[in-house]
């Protein structure tokens, strides 16, 4: 009896553990993708390119990326926290391109690109 409840106890534990994981790492929707830590509205918005290598290879998911941007609105440098590296790298050129509502002073903006096939 003892060892079933701790399998029991253990299953219930990884089934959770399991639920908070796919929760935090689900893929979010256009409108998520837009917000930002700071609350910055981008103003300019550019759709990265797919990479044609992880296309080849089925590569797809979501890329997690913290940029730095000046007050002027414009990129100065990011952070990937998340993703596929093949797809971090579009997703970072496509970044220097953008640009965001001008500010006081520089700010750390969350950004989410989907890369689906």
């Amino acid at each position: 009896m003892g060892r079933a409840k701790g399998r029991a106890i253990r299953l219930a534990w990884l089934t959770l553990v399991f639920s908070i994981a796919t929760f935090a790492l689900a893929p979010t929707s256009q409108a998520q993708q837009e917000q930002t830590e700071s609350g910055r509205k981008m103003l300019t918005k550019v759709v990265p390119a797919y990479p044609a290598l992880a296309q080849r290879m089925g590569i797809a998911g979501t890329v997690k990326i913290q940029t730095l941007v000046l007050p002027n609105g414009t990129f100065k440098s990011a952070e990937v926290l998340g993703g596929h590296p093949a797809l971090a790298q579009a997703g970072i050129d496509a970044l220097r391109k953008c640009k965001w509502d001008p500010a006081a002073h520089e700010t750390k903006e969350i950004v989410i690109f989907n890369f689906h096939p």
